[in-house]
């Protein structure tokens, strides 16, 4: 692809309007809110950058790193590793399922384009072969792996294929949290600005890491997880 077509393309993969579900998901962030854990707007900045230092970086950042490197390798098995380590490392059972979902639904999604970076992608090629094994219990399809091998097809780099997640992740906690009616834009895109360079940094740090490097820990957003399952009010699905 051309400079603009990757930039296009990467925007596309990060845009909440790609309809995967994932803004049904706010990844424990109503727990915290619905307990009154996060007051401030400055308070959900640091939840989020706990969230990137301890989970998205860690875990999904590496999945998707050794998923993009496995792709470019034609290595069904590398990418099988990463989808099961990875679901293995995501604790609370609303969480799994929120990326499984979200993970089928860009997998249909692209079964539906015929034209772009994506056309024809979905029944031929590498990624038909990984679709395949989804549909056949092969694998769980986990967003962030998905993710890492639909870049790699579309021709994004791995380091970019990071950012476009853990871009996409933090807007998607922000704007749950916003549409919780708790905090106004100025104040999220505020926070937005805070994150970019933790962002930034957590993708260098991980997108090339070894998977057995791969870890999760963030007790107390497992514990909101899980508690969320059982909450009597729940705008979200996690």
């Amino acid at each position: 692809m051309t400079s603009s077509e990757a930039l296009l393309t990467a925007l596309r993969l990060s845009d909440s309007m790609l309809p995967v579900g994932t803004y049904t998901a706010s990844y424990g962030v109503e727990q915290y809110l619905n307990e009154d854990d996060i007051e401030t707007a400055d308070e959900l900045g640091e939840l989020i950058e706990g969230y990137l230092r301890g989970v998205i970086g860690p875990a999904e950042i590496v999945a998707l790193g050794h998923a993009h490197r496995s792709a470019a390798a034609d290595d069904l098995v590398g990418v099988l590793a990463a989808d099961e380590r990875l679901g293995a490392a995501t604790l609370p059972a609303e969480f799994r399922d929120s990326s499984m979902k979200a993970g089928g639904k860009l997998l249909e999604l692209l079964d539906e384009i015929d034209d772009g970076p994506f056309a024809a992608t979905e029944t031929t090629g590498f990624l038909g072969e990984y679709t395949a094994a989804c549909e056949d219990g092969l694998a769980e399809g986990h967003y962030p792996v998905v993710l890492g091998v639909v870049c790699q097809q579309a021709g994004l780099g791995c380091r970019e294929a990071a950012l476009v997640s853990a871009y996409g992740s933090v807007t998607g906690l922000l704007g749950a949290a916003q549409r919780l009616g708790r905090f106004g834009h100025t104040a999220i895109q505020a926070q937005l600005s805070t994150l970019f360079p933790v962002i930034e940094e957590v993708c260098e740090q991980y997108y090339d890491a070894d998977l057995t490097a791969m870890c999760s820990f963030a007790p107390l957003a497992d514990v909101r997880g899980m508690a969320h399952e059982r909450a009597d009010r729940r705008l979200f699905m996690s």
